[in-house]
């Protein structure tokens, strides 16, 4: 195993890029290994390093780490971005574990049959004007960052998460002004800066594709709506 971080997973953004993102903001250099085949994730699974079964999975400091919010909360604790005492930690977690409820919600639309879409959209949008982004809008509007008054993984997921209902639905932070404020702020970082210009390690939108991939490595069929 190379010294250097290998993230093995689609070329898609799917559950991967919540750590695309917090390795970028932890400014680490990192390879990407795209499974395109079913022989190629029967090989993982043969060398054993893929614990469940399941990726994300990254080699990082010699080993093969899985599961999505595993692999967040090591990088977090090795580059400074889980909170000064276990106090903070709790509140990070808190934050991040909303965050990821609501980002798991977009993430599975490009798998929604078309007959559901309507609906799910809808019910992502009720449940992130009212329940999710209310307390964020409250959060922010009197300190730069979310806990601690420092920069922590729960300020990425924040704006990873503010970018994503803005691709889904445009507009949805003018009635949260904190949050857009706050996106600007974050914006403004060197890394992020970079990670948002075309051409970076940040994953474009291309459903299509991935679904297509993710189905025929995993030997999937999407589920016909009736």
């Amino acid at each position: 195993m190379s010294g250097k971080v290998v993230l093995h997973y689609f070329d898609g953004r799917g559950k991967m890029e919540s750590i695309r993102w917090l390795l970028t903001v932890a400014e680490v250099e990192f390879d990407e290994v795209h499974l395109t085949r079913r022989d190629q994730y029967e090989k993982l699974l043969a060398d054993g390093v893929l614990m469940y079964e399941q990726v994300p999975m990254v080699e990082i400091d010699g080993m093969h780490l899985v599961q999505t919010k595993a692999i967040l909360k090591y990088i977090a604790e090795k580059y400074n971005l889980n909170g000064k005492d276990m106090k903070e930690r709790a509140m990070i977690s808190m934050y991040s574990e909303g965050l990821t409820d609501l980002m798991e919600m977009i993430m599975v639309l490009p798998f929604t049959p078309p007959a559901e879409l309507k609906t799910k959209l809808e019910t992502i949008e009720t449940k992130a004007t009212g329940r999710y982004l209310p307390v964020f809008e409250k959060v922010v509007s009197g300190s730069i960052f979310l806990v601690g008054g420092q920069l922590s993984c729960a300020d990425v997921q924040l704006m990873e998460c503010s970018l994503m209902l803005e691709e889904k639905f445009p507009g949805i932070l003018a009635q949260f002004p904190n949050i857009k404020s706050f996106q600007g702020r974050m914006s403004e970082k060197p890394a992020i800066q970079r990670f948002l210009q075309p051409g970076s390690k940040r994953k474009p939108l291309k459903e299509d594709a991935y679904v297509k991939t993710v189905m025929e490595v995993f030997n999937l069929k999407l589920p016909i709506a009736s």
